[in-house]
């Protein structure tokens, strides 16, 4: 072996890959194995159609302005940040923060199963885009005390985007 230390971080990086549950070659593989396997058991997955590209575009449509003018690639690359507490995807567990499917027109607070702040439960407005907007500007100015620490998006733009985003991947498609 003539290159122990290239030898030794290959291993440290694999080593920290598999602890996440990736790894560079198969992680596709991987995603596709476990959505498509079920265990005995367990309760069937609920799988809904990814919507196209013209559903996507049909519900960012359906914003009103400027929120319909969202780009989806950058709104994808900016609510990265919130996947480290939120999911996406239907019946999705819960995390830091609830799952965000359906979130449009959903009340403030009121998905079952997550614990919301007494401040966030204290609210009574439904979530839309000009909520959402004045929510990822800056959360605890909107409601103070609440448990999210996430300090917002100072970037209207960024904001428009996730907002689309968010109404692209999380509300089902116009029929």
């Amino acid at each position: 072996m003539r290159h122990p230390g290239l030898v030794f971080a290959a291993a440290a990086l694999a080593a920290t890959l598999a602890g996440c549950g990736k790894s560079p070659s198969n992680t596709q593989s991987q995603n596709a194995q476990a959505s498509s396997s079920e265990q005995p058991g367990a309760p069937a997955a609920t799988t809904t159609a990814e919507p196209t590209d013209a559903q996507k575009k049909a519900l960012v449509a359906s914003l009103p302005a400027p929120f319909n003018t969202g780009d989806l690639e950058n709104g994808e690359a900016k609510f990265a940040i919130c996947k480290s507490c939120h999911t996406l995807t239907p019946g999705g567990p819960d995390m830091t923060g609830p799952n965000l499917n359906g979130i449009f027109g959903r009340k403030v607070a009121s998905k079952a199963g997550f614990n919301y702040s007494d401040a966030l439960k204290a609210q009574t407005f439904t979530w839309d885009a000009p909520h959402l907007d004045q929510w990822l500007t800056d959360p605890k100015a909107m409601v103070p005390n609440t448990k999210m620490t996430f300090p917002g998006f100072k970037d209207p733009k960024d904001r428009i985007d996730v907002i689309a985003y968010l109404k692209a991947e999380t509300s089902p498609p116009s029929s």
